[in-house]
């Protein structure tokens, strides 16, 4: 996939965490927070069990879990915090705060990773401008949730 399209797909898809948190909040106002998220990841598991298995090499390719280390597993597990803690700030930060809070505790935690190439990204060290840009988008954070 080229830069641009793939900066466009992830820039659509990203857009839709704007959507993701006051749907799944709604949820939670109906069924309760923790019994939400279940739900959230069980239609999701639902849906991507369909997808793996029409894919190519259907659901064997599962059998290449054995060669990860463990640190690779717990994706799931970050996106259950993830999910679980938007049901509930969206709530005080509105979809626009919880967005922003979201993408800046991103850039913040991927900047780090790429400087110190973790969890097998490459190496970007850390530059003033990459600094700013953290800065910029914390300054934004705080200018959409201030009240």
């Amino acid at each position: 996939m080229d830069r641009g399209a793939a900066v466009l797909l992830t820039a659509l898809t990203g857009g839709l965490v704007a959507l993701q948190a006051p749907i799944n909040s709604g949820l939670g106002r109906a069924v309760g927070t923790w019994q939400a998220a279940f739900l959230s990841f069980a239609i999701g598991t639902l849906a991507l069990a369909i997808i793996a298995s029409l894919a190519t090499g259907g659901m064997g390719q599962l059998s290449g879990v054995r060669e990860v280390g463990v640190l690779y597993l717990t994706g799931g597990l970050l996106g259950a915090a993830y999910v679980t803690s938007i049901l509930v700030t969206v709530r005080t930060l509105g979809a626009g705060g919880v967005v922003a809070a979201t993408i800046a505790g991103q850039l913040a935690v991927s900047v780090v990773v790429d400087h110190f190439g973790l969890i097998g990204v490459a190496k970007q060290p850390i530059t003033l401008v990459r600094v700013l840009g953290i800065a910029l988008l914390a300054l934004g954070t705080y200018l959409v949730v201030r009240d």
